[in-house]
């Protein structure tokens, strides 16, 4: 057989074959066609047969419901976006504050170029925000009134208080050695204070000088010099205690008219400033001292003694909430300048006998009157700016630095504070400006 039959013979068989391929190719084709297109339908016939198995009433609730709780979100938040606009001074203000605050401070002032003045740190204002928030509520008063100073000073804002017991003591003055000898035998009568109906009593002396020819013209009660200062050992839990300690100074002849000797019966506490259960002044001046006086007297309440001077500058800046307190000099009383001590004042801001913050001024060696010039800022928001009070306090330190610490005096500056209310009412009038006076430091 050709080879052209052969090609001729196996065309015919193969094409039949070729369309039988085709016809069924072409019939999977059309079966997924009609698959795809019946697809959607089936599908959209499905989710439109979806019913949800509520009536009609409990669908209406629950988008009643819904519009409800979405409307109540909305006033919240129309509720706190107006408070945080009351509240929140905008920032132009507070950049037009500022500008003003640099502006007066390159004018001419009372200061000199030698003030110290402290950073102005944001973080800082809301720690003291939240802190006098916290003070200024109604029961922050009575569980931290003893975290103003450990010396007990603070007393003369507290109501007195009904003084109880009596305290025996002798003076003797010796003239051949020029001494005065101060015998504290016991106390009797003593109150129990605090919960625990317990007294530890101890007595602090101190012999004070009353100088007339050292008076400024300003300073209308004279001021007292402290000449010495003891403090007597202590007796644990005792009303009638005995201590029979024994101090002795040197003092000269010409002195003891003018020598006024003060004992206080205290209170020891631990953990807080101690109490001052009563006094006892025994002024030299009219009692025969050349052999051993005893003198059974009975308890008074405490008074403060005029120990030195400070003068102090009070700037608020209502803007800003910033008050600013200057000390600039302080004139106390000693028995001599000495190059080996030093003096500092700590500046602190109560409200409600809480103190809030305090910084000190920088040591400085002790003159008859030594100037500071510095300044320490405070942030104060102005609607309580009216319940605080400014205590400042003035110590002694030696030369080493490990030396301790003894107080000079202190004052309180603020609103009801008789004589200093007339500084903080200037300050209040004079917004943005220095206001300077002289304060008596009290011991």
């Amino acid at each position: 057989m050709h080879r052209e039959d052969w090609k001729w013979m196996c065309g015919r068989y193969s094409i039949p074959k070729a369309r039988s391929e085709r016809r069924e190719t072409t019939t999977q084709e059309r079966a997924t066609q009609q698959r795809s297109m019946n697809f959607p339908a089936t599908l959209e016939l499905s989710i439109g047969d979806v019913r949800m198995p509520f009536s009609d009433e409990v669908k209406y609730s629950i988008l009643g419901i819904s519009v409800c709780l979405f409307l109540v979100a909305i006033i919240i938040l129309v509720w706190q976006l107006y408070r945080y606009c009351l509240q929140k001074p905008t920032t132009q203000e507070m950049l037009n504050g500022l500008l003003c605050t640099e502006d007066k401070s390159t004018k001419k002032g009372m200061f000199n170029s030698d003030i110290q003045r402290p950073r102005f740190k944001v973080e800082r204002q809301h720690e003291e925000a939240r802190r006098l928030s916290r003070c200024l509520s109604p029961g922050s008063s009575q569980l931290e009134q003893g975290s103003l100073e450990p010396d007990g000073l603070a007393e003369q804002d507290r109501p007195e208080e009904l003084v109880q017991g009596s305290l025996r003591f002798s003076l003797l003055y010796d003239e051949l050695q020029s001494r005065l000898v101060v015998t504290v035998l016991e106390a009797r009568g003593l109150p129990r204070r605090g919960f625990s109906q317990s007294v530890d009593p101890f007595v602090r002396m101190r012999v004070l000088r009353v100088s007339p020819e050292d008076d400024p013209p300003s300073a209308t009660p004279p001021l007292h010099r402290v000449l010495h200062e003891w403090q007597s050992r202590l007796v644990k839990d005792s009303t009638n205690p005995t201590f029979g300690d024994q101090f002795a100074c040197t003092l000269a002849e010409d002195d003891v008219p003018h020598i006024t000797v003060r004992l206080e019966v205290r209170d020891f506490d631990k953990y807080s400033r101690h109490g001052i259960l009563g006094e006892v002044r025994a002024p030299l001046g009219g009692l025969n001292i050349s052999y051993p006086l005893e003198i059974l007297e009975d308890l008074k309440a405490p008074k403060k003694d005029p120990v030195g001077e400070v003068l102090l500058s009070l700037k608020y800046l209502p803007t800003s909430q910033r008050l600013e307190v200057g000390i600039l000099k302080v004139r106390t009383l000693s028995q001599s300048t000495s190059k080996h001590k030093a003096l500092y004042a700590r500046i602190s801001v109560v409200c409600n006998q809480c103190k809030l913050r305090h910084q000190k001024t920088t040591v400085k060696t002790r003159w008859e009157v030594t100037v500071f010039n510095e300044v320490m800022t405070f942030m104060l928001p102005d609607p309580h700016i009216i319940e605080c009070s400014i205590v400042v306090s003035v110590y002694e330190v030696g030369s080493n630095k490990k030396s301790p610490k003894h107080l000079i005096g202190q004052v309180t500056l603020g609103k009801d504070k008789r004589s200093e209310d007339e500084h903080w009412i200037l300050m209040m009038r004079s917004l943005r400006q220095p206001i300077a006076k002289w304060h008596l430091l009290f011991v």
